[in-house]
């Protein structure tokens, strides 16, 4: 089980734009990779295919590993670990390290 979802706010803290905070639009599970908006942009050349579609070099998200991106925990405004607590009735809840407070989106 992973511990970055779609739609929480991760930073990175390794790469070129580390320190940067950004929304996980998409996990890749197979290849243990994410799309994060406005992190890790690379520029690719795109032709007109449509009336209404901009050609020209478009700037673009690519995938950036799991491994460099950490859940930022709101309670502590801070980057935090992340581990698993089940309640009673057998559900599953993300939490924080640091303040033990719930992780949410």
């Amino acid at each position: 089980m992973f511990k970055i979802k779609r739609q929480d706010i991760v930073q990175v803290i390794k790469g070129e734009d580390k320190g940067k905070k950004g929304k996980v639009l998409e996990v890749l599970f197979e290849k243990k990779k994410a799309i994060v908006e406005g992190i890790n942009l690379v520029k690719k050349h795109k032709r007109q295919t449509s009336q209404d579609q901009q050609a020209g070099i478009v700037q673009i998200e690519a995938p950036i590993s799991l491994a460099n991106l950490m859940v930022f925990c709101k309670n502590c405004n801070q980057p935090a670990r992340v581990r698993f607590r089940e309640s009673r009735d057998g559900t599953k809840t993300r939490i924080c390290r640091k303040c033990q407070g719930p992780i949410e989106r």
